[in-house]
């Protein structure tokens, strides 16, 4: 199977994503399956929630599903997606929470940016300015399960640990998304 193939059973393949430069000035849009099977730049977020647990503050991992075009089975933060067409960051950061999980974001901000670019195995490409976000969230969890298959909350230090004994098992803007968000929440 091809890159183009993973897309195929994608509900939103044919979603208008937002092109950017460099500098993540808008460029155009292109569906979300030719901006990955041809590698382009793109506007993308991700939003990591936080909780105060019993050891001090907590991320929630999120588990992508067994059945997305890349990353499947591997450990992100709490939710990652894409604004489309016309949707400002903030708003794709609060829906896409809610239809990933199930649960409600709250007090979501953005707290940086940066790009990277990754080509998969099944040929996709992605090439995102990735603009961070951080929140709580409220509510019980109900996972789309062609999204993610399990979550988790986890403390500053198994965290830590876990990314650097085990980076195999994390999507591969993970470290870079933890320590944007660390270097915010834990000063």
């Amino acid at each position: 199977m091809n890159g183009r193939d993973y897309l195929a059973g994608d509900p939103a393949r044919d979603d208008m994503l937002i092109l950017v430069d460099v500098f993540d000035r808008e460029i155009g849009t292109e569906s979300k399956w030719r901006t990955h099977v041809e590698g382009l730049l793109h506007r993308a977020f991700s939003v990591v929630l936080v909780r105060d647990g019993a050891a001090g503050l907590e991320f929630l991992l999120a588990k992508r599903s067994a059945t997305k075009y890349h990353s499947a089975g591997l450990w992100a933060n709490s939710c990652c997606s894409h604004p489309r067409a016309g949707e400002q960051l903030l708003d794709a950061a609060y829906r896409r929470v809610g239809e990933e999980l199930g649960c409600k974001a709250v007090e979501l901000r953005e707290i940086g940016s940066f790009a990277y670019r990754a080509v998969f195995e099944n040929g996709l490409c992605e090439y995102e300015y990735d603009h961070v976000f951080v929140g709580r969230c409220e509510g019980e969890f109900a996972l789309d399960a062609a999204e993610v298959s399990d979550v988790r909350w986890i403390g500053l230090d198994a965290l830590t640990a876990e990314l650097a004994e085990e980076p195999q098992k994390f999507a591969v803007w993970t470290p870079t998304v933890f320590t944007m968000t660390l270097s915010e929440c834990c000063r």
